[in-house]
């Protein structure tokens, strides 16, 4: 019975053949230059890289290890070699708003000389024009200026002064302007003797002086409108002297930048503000007076404000820009605003933004990780602000927040860059599920695969990525052997003798290790002896708590039966996992029977120590047992389930089949063959559904029972589905081509229980009733009994209760 059920030792492991390769060593494979298996992934990264379209951001999901990074990088760079370079960036001075500089665009890889020409401007003209204001010619300009108009000024206060004289009215220059004094007799004379003289003298000299006095205000208006002209004439001839200078030599700068728009602008306002402020070019300061207790040193011109800071310079880049940015802080993104402490205050200018990786990568792609971004503060709603609006905000964050001083607040900068954001699935989900503007700005997921069909062409692939990373990393070339058990460990990290794994992250930690052990044994070539010793020895410093398990299991303390016959008692497997390290080893299940209507009761949930999914498949088996056995007649009665020697969280449902078994076996009261155990999930109608962890249960149980002793007698009862998933140890495949230990894979209760009691389960009539002598038949006496059994206590009750009354 139990033949026809058993795996053979084919089966159990899919075996690479070395001599599929035809060379002696990946020395000589060309490196891999390709993706293997991610044609989904790479045809959207392609698609998103390409769709110019506003919005076309990519989101890169898939399990850690699959080589998302370094196939995003290999992609990414290729497509930025064919496209064009960018501007360079500078932010410069705002003359019409210090508070609110500009970025400007200069043609790719001349920013920092840009920046120079400025500097080296600035210092010319604070040489050049001090002399030109010192040279003779300007002088002579000046005093001729200042001749024509003091002539013109001259003849006014003279005829001024000669009308006066006519009225008999004296004039005298003060400071505070002119005092009139009138005269009589060819003599001034003093207020006492004006107010001493008869009233029709007084009033005809009041008369003289008004006449005068209103003389001496026009004069006087005259005169400021003559300084007025004499200085805007200065000015001018100073402007016009400064233009010359200054213009000559930023003409030559407008030359060189004549297509650049935003340069040519920024001459233009820098020219006319240094023709505005020329005397701080030629002017010393004035000496500020000594205040007691300190001396404050006379402030110097600022020349500060034409200074041209640099945010991007492109020179050294060939093509668009790529940055990876690890560290998503605000200011790593977006920039920042420094500051520097001044005399117990906070001060700062345009001369202190520093760009962020988003200017950098501006004309190009920004890589980063979208757990980094949601760790940092309000990186993640700027992020879709300047991605959706296409402008990028240098800004003072503290400030924004409303702590700190006022601050600078830059202009925005024009922004095209695509942005690719590496995730796992869960937070894709939230985003999608949760934020209303993420589908609009990341409208291309890439999603990487964790496995490929294996095939002629994916195992050469996977050589091929052997050897490139063998060049890479400088370590020993490995054999084709060699090469072989990397295959094989492949599709056993995946657990699919039809696939290979994806995850790269673990076979090149694998080619390390084993390249270690080789070159320990002074190896010039990396066999498979060295790739099984890498594997044992990454297992064996790791497997420390999964020995001292072990050790309960041989020393009784965790009791579990590998021979024998129990009724009502099965052996579970269960998977243990800490961090990627996982082992399997047996648990005891058992069940018991008994009449009653409370229905299957799962002491692990009553004690609060199981999960949903297991809770969910204890509930399934109410509804196979009713299915199965309660067409003619109810059930009545009560089934206690649990794990022993449990004190722990259990979770899953790969052991529902194994609480099946054991209450069938409580149920028709037939033992169950202590040697077997079992694995797989069952569903209503009885089928036994696949389960994870296949390779790690058979292994842990083997190991129980080798080190209690092989009888040839155990084994391990598997869902059909999992055979193909099937990749056990060596240990475990010797031992059943020597008849020690067997593998069975079933697809119904029915055939796994034939297996545990070697009792036929048998098939139901058309009535519904099974034969007697099989497992069900007896089941189905038993719940009979059961059932006849509470109907004659009811009666019996009834009677008592009917004598009483």
């Amino acid at each position: 019975m139990k033949k026809k059920y058993g795996l053979t030792p084919s089966d159990l492991r899919s075996i690479c053949d070395p001599k599929m390769f035809t060379f002696k060593n990946t020395a000589e494979v060309n490196p891999l230059d390709e993706v293997i298996g991610q044609e989904r992934a790479v045809q959207a990264i392609n698609f998103g890289l390409n769709m110019k379209s506003p919005g076309y951001n990519i989101f890169v999901t898939g399990l850690e290890g699959t080589g998302k990074s370094t196939i995003i990088r290999d992609l990414v760079n290729r497509q930025a070699k064919i496209l064009p370079s960018p501007a360079d960036w500078c932010m410069v001075n705002n003359f019409k708003d210090e508070y609110r500089p500009k970025a400007i665009s200069v043609p790719t890889g001349k920013a920092t000389r840009f920046s120079k020409t400025i500097s080296k401007l600035i210092d010319d003209l604070k040489k050049e024009l001090p002399k030109t204001f010192e040279h003779e010619s300007y002088h002579q300009r000046q005093s001729e200026i200042q001749k024509k108009y003091s002539d013109q000024q001259k003849e006014m206060i003279q005829k001024l002064e000669a009308s006066a004289k006519e009225k008999n009215i004296q004039l005298n220059r003060t400071k505070t302007g002119y005092q009139i004094i009138p005269i009589v007799k060819e003599k001034p004379i003093s207020p006492e003797e004006f107010m001493a003289l008869p009233k029709e003298t007084k009033s005809e000299i009041e008369e003289r002086i008004s006449m005068v006095q209103s003389e001496v205000d026009v004069t006087i208006r005259e005169l400021n409108k003559i300084n007025q002209v004499m200085t805007s004439q200065f000015e001018k001839l100073m402007e016009d002297i400064a233009l010359f200078v200054v213009k000559q030599r930023i003409d030559i700068i407008r030359e060189e930048y004549k297509e650049c728009k935003d340069i040519l602008a920024y001459l233009d306002e820098m020219q006319a503000d240094i023709l505005e402020n020329v005397k701080d070019f030629i002017s010393p300061p004035e000496p500020k007076l000594p205040v007691e207790g300190f001396m404050l040193q006379s402030a110097k011109p600022s020349f500060q404000r034409y200074k041209v800071n640099v945010l991007v310079d492109q020179k050294s880049l060939k093509g668009a820009p790529v940055i990876f940015e690890t560290n998503p802080t605000h200011h790593n993104v977006f920039g920042q605003i420094e500051k520097r402490a001044h005399m117990g205050t906070i001060i700062t200018d345009f001369t202190m933004i520093q760009a962020g990786s988003l200017l950098r990568a501006n004309g190009g792609y920004l890589i980063m990780e979208i757990e980094s971004i949601l760790m940092n503060p309000f990186v993640w709603e700027a992020l879709k602000r300047a991605l959706q609006n296409k402008l990028l905000f240098i800004e003072d964050l503290a400030s924004g927040l409303g702590y700190g001083t006022s601050s600078l607040r830059p202009e925005p900068i024009p922004l095209e860059v695509k942005v690719v954001l590496f995730g796992s699935y869960h937070l894709f989900h939230l985003l999608q599920n949760y934020d209303s503007k993420f589908n609009k700005i990341f409208k291309v997921r890439a999603d990487f695969d964790h496995e490929v069909e294996k095939s002629q062409d994916t195992i050469q692939q996977y050589a091929r990525f052997i050897a490139r990373v063998c060049k890479e990393e400088e370590l020993l070339p490995l054999t084709p052997k060699g090469v072989a058990a990397i295959v094989e460990y492949g599709e056993k990290y995946i657990e699919n003798q039809k696939k290979l794994s994806l995850r790269f992250g673990a076979i090149m930690g694998i080619l390390k290790e084993a390249d270690y052990w080789a070159k320990k044994r002074n190896a010039k070539r990396v066999s498979d002896k060295d790739v099984i010793t890498a594997f044992n020895e990454y297992r064996f410093r790791y497997n420390l708590y999964e020995e001292k398990i072990h050790e309960s299991y041989v020393d009784d303390t965790i009791m579990i039966d590998v021979k024998g016959d129990v009724v009502g008692q099965v052996n579970a497997l269960s998977v243990f996992q800490i961090g990627d390290f996982m082992f399997g080893r047996p648990s005891r299940i058992t069940a018991e029977t008994y009449m009653g209507k409370q229905g299957v009761v799962n002491i692990e949930r009553e004690a609060k120590l199981s999960g949903k999914t297991h809770d969910k498949g204890v509930l399934i088996l109410s509804g196979y047992l009713g299915r199965t056995f309660a067409q003619n007649y109810p059930l009545s009665l009560s089934i206690s389930i649990t794990f022993e020697q449990s004190y722990g969280g259990i979770d899953g449902d790969s052991a529902s089949s194994t609480e099946l078994y054991a209450v069938i076996s409580s149920l028709s009261n037939i033992p169950i063959h202590q040697g077997i155990a079992v694995t797989g999930s069952v569903n209503q109608k009885g089928q036994i559904q696949a389960i994870g962890g296949v390779n790690q249960k058979i292994e842990g149980f083997f190991d129980v029972c080798k080190s209690k002793g092989l009888t040839g007698k155990q084994g391990v009862l598997i869902p059909r589905a999992n055979v193909k998933n099937l990749m056990l140890k060596k240990d475990v495949i010797d031992a059943v081509k020597k008849g020690k230990f067997h593998i069975y894979q079933v697809s119904t209760i029915e055939e796994g229980i034939e297996i545990l009691t070697d009792v036929p389960a048998g098939t139901p009539d058309k009535e519904g009733y099974f034969p007697g002598g099989t497992v069900y038949g007896k089941v189905q006496e038993k719940l009979k009994r059961y059932l006849e059994q509470s109907f004659k206590l009811k009666k019996q009750f009834e009677d008592e209760d009917a004598t009483t009354i």
